[in-house]
């Protein structure tokens, strides 16, 4: 019998170069269309990180140097990230654009690949695999999440292919749990894996021999990513002191600079609790009393995944905590739904798994949450307020419906299909 491991051995090289140029037609017209918009709105967000590394390069203080108008943003990543933004800040503008752009679709295929790896892996045939590659990765492309990466030329899916790939590559050949800690260092929310990462690190059973190697391994991948991340954090209070302390005292302690809170692209547990318009101490402890349960829940059910040894939904679920649990989460930093998707799919041969990966595939390419925001202009009676917050904060409310949907519904699913296999 040929495994899905040798067969995707035996595929031509050409037949993955195929692939790719499949994807990056798919991804033409968005590139295109981003790539031509008004020049003053186009990838505002690679123009902040460049602003960064320019400001390092010119000696200028990092946390007080704005874009040009009319964006006007501030740099709101911590001092490592303004240190490995200076390449970018070389580069002509035109240039860096493209170059982003590019790195963006490729990053993409790396994502898609290793999340998807159980579905492509289990696919038989010399060129079923690649074409299957290419429609998931145009899928994932249309997502409104990875949409907004072209959009605004973000950094969000190269920090969640640095989590998934020190999770789930077999045998890495930089030290596990480095990717992580790099990941944190350059934007803090991925410190959630470091979470994950801990309470994955002890066994269930002291007497399972496989989960007392497994523990080891992450206990291992802990101390590397918390040394990793400490490393790239206290580096710049040697290098660009004063800019690491205008961070760390000063910046970061200001949520403003990220943006309105309370607008509808903050899909996270308070961004949605903001838009209530509740006193500011009530919203403070709904807040924090969100964050426990759904903290609790989500890293529970994160740390059972890995303990049954899906990795993909234990990243997916972890993922998920950092969308939900942050002050703070725009609706591009919802890329994590790619991973939601490949775990739901899994091998790809339960066929109402794949429905309802089909079913959240198509719930985040839509715009859902600025239906909301026109309900709500329509002011009608009652209805517009109620339902138009609700619809305004489809994506959070999505997220949330995820959490439950791969902690608790996936494992009963994946039973229940087990059972009657074993039976016969």
């Amino acid at each position: 019998m040929t495994t899905g491991r040798i067969a995707g051995a035996r595929r031509p090289a050409w037949a993955w170069a195929l692939a790719l140029v499949a994807l990056a037609a798919a991804a033409s017209p968005l590139i295109a269309y981003w790539l031509t918009n008004p020049e003053d709105q186009r990838l505002v967000d690679l123009d902040v990180y460049r602003t960064g590394g320019w400001a390092l390069l010119r000696g200028l203080p990092v946390y007080d140097v704005i874009t040009p108008a009319p964006q006007l943003l501030p740099f709101t990543y911590p001092p490592v990230a303004a240190m490995l933004a200076v390449p970018l800040a070389v580069l002509s503008w035109p240039v860096a654009q493209w170059v982003w752009t590019v790195a963006i679709v490729a990053v993409l295929a790396v994502t898609v690949r290793h999340a998807f790896r159980a579905f492509l892996d289990g696919v038989r045939g010399a060129l079923a695999a690649p074409l299957l590659f290419a429609v998931l990765c145009a899928a994932c492309t249309y997502l409104m999440p990875i949409r907004d990466q072209f959009r605004f030329g973000q950094v969000d899916l190269f920090l969640l292919a640095l989590c998934l790939l020190d999770c789930v590559v077999r045998r890495p050949w930089w030290p596990r749990g480095m990717l992580i800690g790099l990941a944190t260092a350059v934007k803090l929310t991925p410190g959630v894996f470091l979470v994950y990462l801990a309470i994955t690190a002890f066994p269930a059973r002291e007497g399972d021999a496989r989960q007392r190697h497994g523990s080891t391994a992450q206990r291992r991948a802990f101390f590397m990513a918390v040394f990793t991340a400490a490393l790239l954090t206290l580096l710049p209070f040697l290098v660009i002191f004063d800019d690491a302390r205008d961070f760390w005292f000063g910046a970061l302690l200001d949520s403003e600079r990220l943006g309105a809170n309370a607008a509808t692209t903050n899909q996270s547990l308070r961004g949605m609790l903001l838009r209530l318009y509740l006193p500011g101490w009530l919203t403070t402890v709904l807040w924090l009393a969100a964050v426990a349960v759904i903290g609790w829940y989500g890293f529970r059910r994160a740390r059972r995944a890995y303990l049954d040894g899906d990795v993909t939904t234990a990243v997916a679920l972890t993922g998920l905590m950092a969308v939900l649990l942050s002050p703070v989460a725009w609706i591009h930093h919802i890329a994590w739904v790619v991973v939601v998707l490949a775990a739901l799919a899994g091998s790809g041969r339960d066929r109402v798994r794949l429905l309802v990966a089909a079913g959240v595939w198509l719930y985040y390419v839509l715009p859902i949450p600025w239906w909301g925001v026109t309900l709500k202009a329509l002011e009608i009676p009652v209805l517009s307020p109620v339902a138009g917050k609700i619809v305004q904060n489809a994506f959070g409310l999505g997220a949330i419906g995820l959490v439950w949907l791969l902690g608790a519904w996936l494992p009963r699913r994946r039973a229940a299909v087990a059972v009657p296999t074993a039976a016969s």
